[in-house]
């Protein structure tokens, strides 16, 4: 009877043993994923990105010159309902007007001189 209580310990250590080497490696298993995971996503900045205009000579003259056409297209839409009043022709203005304004800023605003 002792040998059979002997032997039935020693299948009970051993299958602890089983066990406790299976959860030894899913942990490692468990470091290592984690480790790769840190590496693979990308960090959070230090400070918020912040967008901001430039500054620049070029970039002040350029939003001037557009503030120039779009104040022109303004008044010249503003014009042609005020002088007719109609809808087709203010409609015809203002498709006449979206056809011609790349026209007078190229003509206008022409960079290569």
């Amino acid at each position: 009877m002792s040998k059979e209580r002997a032997r039935r310990r020693a299948e009970r250590e051993a299958e602890r043993a089983r066990a406790i080497r299976a959860n030894e490696e899913r942990q490692a298993r468990a470091v290592r994923r984690r480790a790769l995971l840190t590496r693979l996503t990308p960090r959070p900045m230090a400070r918020p990105v912040r967008f901001y205009r430039q500054g620049g000579l070029l970039a002040r003259r350029h939003r001037a010159q557009n503030a120039v056409v779009a104040l022109g297209f303004l008044l010249v839409q503003a014009i042609a309902w005020l002088v007719w009043g109609s809808f087709p022709i203010s409609f015809a203005v203002l498709v006449l007007s979206v056809l011609f304004v790349p026209v007078v800023v190229t003509l206008a605003f022409d960079r290569r001189t």
